[in-house]
């Protein structure tokens, strides 16, 4: 969910492998039939998509709802972005062949910066110019309310100023120093280079012409632009998207969520496609997934963490194993403006409560197969890294049902039917809390991903813990596009704000850039703080990772977020199980959870 480097800003990942494509239908996969893949010196391979997961985003600016990892791959993989920051080689950093970018070079007062592009053309045999960046640049200006990876006082907020200097050189003016590293991997890599010379219009029959040049044309532009992105049946037809950059352009794109990418025969950069042809395949299941896997019709796929017993089986067949690891968090946010639930969540006690009735230790070994590691704080905990503090890696909050439960008796809830109701509303020490009438149920609900066994086996195991200490977990389940667009920020007493947690799914991860800061996510009004969290003295730590080159600030930002618990926190699992073909190689899985199609290639 998780912005960027990518389409939509730091994401959720939401994904599975990838595969080959040609003849028999395969049982729950939607969007036409696929076979056998015949060879493995095909120039074709079929990915599996996640269970119930359709992609439904293609413009290279990405909003809230249509925030996740396989759109932005998609669309990365037609529109190249200007600095390219991954692990498809093994290691993170910058991807110079899939960038339009050849360089970087800060000011020595840090705030400002010099880009120059690479020598490259548009598909059409345009050249790709700096009036391109400048395009996206003044689109994001004029309309950073929309754009998911928006937050305030962050980028374009913090980007005084753009000034071409020539065709393959232009300018960024900060509003003050910024750590480099921390701007190049979390700020920079959002920019996406798109071509002015086609999308700056106002509609299909418009003139191109610099609109966006004025905040209110690039308004105009940006509605253009996303109406016709919300056209899924036009994205293989509409000339509006055959004007590519990157080594891929869409073949097809079926709204029942089948995707095929064909190599852009005008790719000029280094990145070229080693297979022609990919088909991004998606399934109504895991387990019609892994069906199709034991049926050789799949080449880069998944299985749930509960299957690892099976894997001599998928070898017999022809496959290799691979835990793809990710720098990643996983959680389930809450809504702290959801009016019967809300201020119950702002009660820190509450919120200590329901942390100590999740037993991650048991999760990870019994849900995930020990496929999972403990999350505890904002940094992910799977790796090893300079950036966790001790009381994060300490655990504030360990699994403790008896002290939960008197967290709650001890602030004026008592055990009713087997759930806490609130008998002593107010303030005091030993009172519910400001907002908490008398009589409030703690009963919450979350509505979570459908389609995958592993994740109904997480909540099924959460409403059990939570009954231990007096909490009614309800569950409601629905495709993870729904999940997305259903859990927002809102405004108490609004319609929208019905939700009180959501949950992404098992491979609902948000991953992050290099740099692991929260500004989007905990960050006062951060395009990804889906539950409105808000904490001034937060807020003050998070500015202080994006200014500060030392990693006392963000583990001064890691303490204080495990302590204050702006979400719950859930174990970390492997961004997936791949099962891969033998003979198919040419990267590395990416561990800040894209896949990167252009890289694949057929070794024997």
């Amino acid at each position: 969910m998780f912005l960027d480097h990518t389409a939509a800003g730091r994401r959720w990942a939401l994904v599975a492998g990838a595969a080959a494509v040609t003849g028999a239908l395969v049982t729950g996969c939607s969007g036409g039939g696929i076979s056998s893949s015949g060879s493995a010196s095909s120039d074709t391979i079929n990915y599996a998509l996640p269970a119930n997961f359709t992609p439904n985003w293609i413009l290279p600016i990405g909003t809230a709802s249509h925030l996740n990892t396989n759109n932005s791959s998609i669309s990365q993989a037609a529109w190249e972005p200007l600095i390219a920051y991954d692990g498809s080689t093994g290691k993170v950093g910058w991807n110079k062949d899939n960038s339009l970018a050849t360089e970087a070079q800060f000011a020595p007062d840090s705030k400002s910066v010099t880009i120059t592009l690479d020598q490259r053309h548009w598909s059409d045999g345009k050249p790709i110019t700096s009036r391109d960046v400048e395009f996206w640049f003044n689109l994001v200006k004029a309309d950073k309310a929309d754009w998911a990876s928006y937050s305030p006082g962050k980028a374009p907020d913090n980007w005084a100023s753009f000034k071409t200097v020539d065709d393959t050189h232009f300018t960024i003016t900060f509003d003050k120093a910024y750590n480099q590293e921390w701007m190049l991997a979390n700020e920079l890599s959002m920019i996406r280079p798109i071509p002015q010379h086609v999308w700056d219009k106002t509609s299909d029959a418009g003139a191109v012409s610099d609109l966006d040049r004025t905040a209110a044309g690039a308004k105009q532009v940006w509605t253009y632009l996303n109406n016709a992105a919300k056209k899924i049946s036009g994205y293989a037809t509409d000339p509006l998207w055959k004007t590519v950059s990157g080594p891929y352009t869409i073949k097809s794109f079926s709204t029942a969520g089948k995707v095929q990418l064909t190599a852009n025969a005008k790719y000029d950069g280094g990145g070229k496609a080693n297979i022609k042809n990919v088909n991004l395949l998606p399934f109504t299941t895991t387990d019609a997934e892994e069906n199709a896997l034991r049926a050789g019709t799949v080449d880069y796929g998944y299985i749930n963490a509960t299957d690892l017993g099976q894997e001599s089986s998928f070898k017999a067949k022809g496959y290799s194993v691979k835990p793809w690891s990710g720098w990643a968090i996983t959680y389930m946010p809450y809504n702290f403006n959801n009016p019967a639930m809300g201020p119950v969540f702002k009660q820190l006690y509450a919120r200590q409560a329901i942390q100590m009735s999740v037993d991650q230790t048991t999760l990870s070994k019994v849900v995930f197969n020990g496929s999972a590691v403990s999350t505890y704080g904002p940094i992910p905990q799977g790796q090893e890294s300079s950036f966790v503090s001790s009381e994060q890696k300490n655990n504030p909050y360990p699994f403790d049902a008896v002290k939960a439960k008197k967290l709650l008796t001890d602030h004026g809830w008592t055990e009713q039917g087997g759930t806490m109701v609130c008998n002593a509303p107010g303030t005091g020490g030993n009172q519910c809390g400001a907002g908490v009438d008398k009589g409030t149920k703690f009963e919450m609900q979350v509505l979570s991903q459908s389609g995958s066994t592993v994740t109904d086996n997480m909540m099924s195991a959460l409403q059990s813990s939570f009954a231990k200490t007096g909490i009614k977990f309800g569950i409601k389940t629905a495709p993870v596009n729904s999940v997305l667009s259903q859990a927002g920020q809102c405004t108490a007493g609004k319609s929208s704000c019905s939700w009180q947690l959501s949950f992404f799914g098992t491979a609902g991860s948000w991953y992050f850039p290099a740099y692991p800061s929260g500004d989007s996510l905990f960050a006062s009004g951060g395009g990804s703080n889906f539950g409105s969290y808000s904490n001034a003295d937060v807020d003050k730590l998070i500015t202080e990772t994006t200014t500060s080159s030392s990693n006392e600030a963000v583990q001064k930002y890691s303490a204080a977020l495990a302590k204050d618990l702006p979400v719950i926190w859930l174990p970390e699992p492997d961004y997936q199980i791949s099962v891969v073909k033998n003979g198919l190689g040419g990267f590395a899985q990416d561990s800040l959870a894209n896949f990167h199609p252009a890289m694949w290639k057929w070794t024997k």
